[in-house]
C-alpha cells in the first residue's frame, strides 16, 4: 500500500470513524452517498467499537502479504450502532460463536516487505470483563 493512501485511511482504521447521514443512518466505511436516502453523508461519526459476531470463517490459505498470519479468523461484526464490519478476530481462546460480544482493538495488520511500512488497523477481540 502506498503511503498517501495509508494516511488517508488513518481515522477509519485507528478510530473506527464513519459518517452520520441527516436521515440518521450511520455508515461504515464512509461513503459519498447514503444508501438509505441517497443524500450526501458528510458528518464524521466515531463508532463505539463494540458489537457482536454476526458470522465468521477461518482463513486457512491467506492472500499475498498475510501468509505469516494463517490460519486466522475473519468475522462480520455487527456494531452496536448498526453497521456490519469485516475484521479479523484476535485474542481468541477456542472457537468464536455467533452473538459473542466483541470490542475493537488496534493491532498490526502487516508489514510492507522486510523494510517497509508497518500497517496498523482495527481488529476485534472478545470483550474483556473486568
Amino acid at each position: 500500500m502506498e503511503v498517501p493512501r495509508h494516511w488517508r485511511l488513518n481515522q477509519q482504521r485507528y478510530g473506527l470513524v464513519g459518517e452520520l447521514c441527516d436521515c440518521g443512518a450511520r455508515l461504515f466505511p464512509p461513503r459519498d452517498v447514503c444508501p438509505e436516502c441517497q443524500a450526501p453523508a458528510k458528518t464524521p461519526y466515531t463508532f463505539g467499537g463494540r458489537g457482536e459476531v454476526y458470522s465468521f470463517t477461518r482463513v486457512q490459505e491467506a492472500p499475498a502479504g498475510y501468509e505469516e498470519y494463517a490460519p486466522y479468523t475473519v468475522a462480520l461484526v455487527k456494531l452496536e450502532e448498526g453497521p456490519l464490519v469485516t475484521a479479523q478476530l484476535t485474542d481468541l481462546e477456542g472457537e468464536p460463536t455467533i452473538g459473542m460480544p466483541v470490542e475493537m482493538v488496534t493491532r498490526k495488520l502487516r508489514t510492507d516487505g522486510s523494510r517497509g511500512m508497518i500497517v496498523y488497523g482495527y481488529k476485534f477481540r472478545p470483550v474483556v470483563r473486568t
